[in-house]
């Protein structure tokens, strides 16, 4: 089914709407939601608040690309449950692990949920992935946003996992310098 007709079912209430999402992008949103929280129990609520989260969205939002939207919401949900239990100190997930890479960049700000600061760091993101090759945009995306393996981003497009790090570390510090600028993008 295509998504324009998964979007009307929502619209029209019909609960055909969460089986067909289920169905077309469940492995999908269970994948965003397992390198975020190593869990599967976790990782199987997470898709399923999802799935009512985009019950109660629609309407009034009508996504145009609804894999976009459905792994932003399972993104989310997984790294609220991610805080959630980080007390409980289970195994490592791959967000744990971007996170620790991503405090190399150093990013300079007193008080990171002021929508205002979030908004320059979105467009401070975007314009430093526009500055990279493709490949090289897809890999930081693929590491920092969906947070996938070193060795899922190896077997995804083909490269060694030697390769991947290469690539990632001078990026990582490229960035870190552009975040620490004191205008984004001044590097």
């Amino acid at each position: 089914m295509e998504d324009y007709q998964i979007v009307e079912l929502y619209w029209k209430r019909d609960q055909q709407a969460i089986r067909e999402t289920e169905n077309k992008y469940g492995h999908y949103l269970t994948k965003i939601a397992l390198n975020i929280l190593a869990d599967l129990e976790d990782s199987k609520e997470s898709v399923n608040d999802t799935y009512l989260k985009a019950w109660n969205s629609m309407p009034p939002h009508k996504p145009g690309i609804l894999a976009t939207y459905l792994g932003k919401i399972t993104r989310q949900v997984s790294i609220d449950i991610f805080r959630k239990r980080t007390s409980k100190k289970r195994q490592p997930s791959q967000y744990a692990l971007c996170l620790r890479e991503a405090r190399e960049w150093n990013t300079v700000f007193p008080d990171p949920v002021q929508e205002a600061e979030l908004h320059m760091l979105a467009e401070a993101i975007s314009t430093f992935l526009r500055t990279l090759s493709p490949q090289a945009r897809n890999t930081f995306i693929g590491r920092y946003y969906f947070m996938d393996s070193i060795r899922e981003i190896s077997l995804y497009y083909d490269m060694s996992q030697s390769k991947v790090k290469s690539m990632l570390h001078p990026q990582n510090v490229i960035f870190s310098k552009y975040l620490s600028a004191p205008v984004y993008g001044s590097c």
